[in-house]
């Protein structure tokens, strides 16, 4: 069966919304003093470097794209295990490990420490947790 792809859009910029919001309470409001304390501590050049304007709005179209990938990998895995909101967590656990695994180097070069990456991993997978589930629920074939 093909992905509807009209579907896809909508749902994933809806997941989009929804991770933005989420991101930004916890990793913008909740995380991110710590997060960046962390970082500027090893090193300094970075002080407010994550709160540029060109910073954010890579942050939110970025966001909105993992939205995107979210649904579409959705969609792909659906007719293989059904739809909901089982399929939905496993479509946010593969990019949630992806993500884990890629910005490792962020602990293993000090910019943070080993208890605020499981923090920030945690957050990351409610959130595309939350958002996949958004856009499941409106997503249809």
């Amino acid at each position: 069966m093909a992905i509807n792809t009209s579907k896809v859009v909508v749902g994933g910029l809806a997941a989009g919304v929804v991770a933005n919001i989420i991101g930004y309470v916890l990793f913008g409001m909740m995380l991110g003093p710590r997060m960046e304390a962390e970082a500027v501590a090893v090193a300094p050049a970075l002080q407010g470097r994550g709160m540029s304007g060109g910073a954010i709005a890579w942050q939110v179209v970025s966001t909105f794209i993992i939205g995107l990938l979210l649904v579409w990998l959705y969609a792909a895995i659906r007719p293989r295990f059904g739809p909901g909101m089982k399929t939905a967590t496993f479509a946010a656990l593969v990019v949630w490990l992806c993500g884990f695994l890629f910005h490792m180097d962020w602990l293993l070069v000090g910019l943070m420490t080993s208890t605020t990456y499981v923090l920030a991993s945690i957050a990351a997978l409610v959130q595309l947790i939350a958002a996949v589930g958004v856009g499941a629920m409106l997503y249809k074939e």
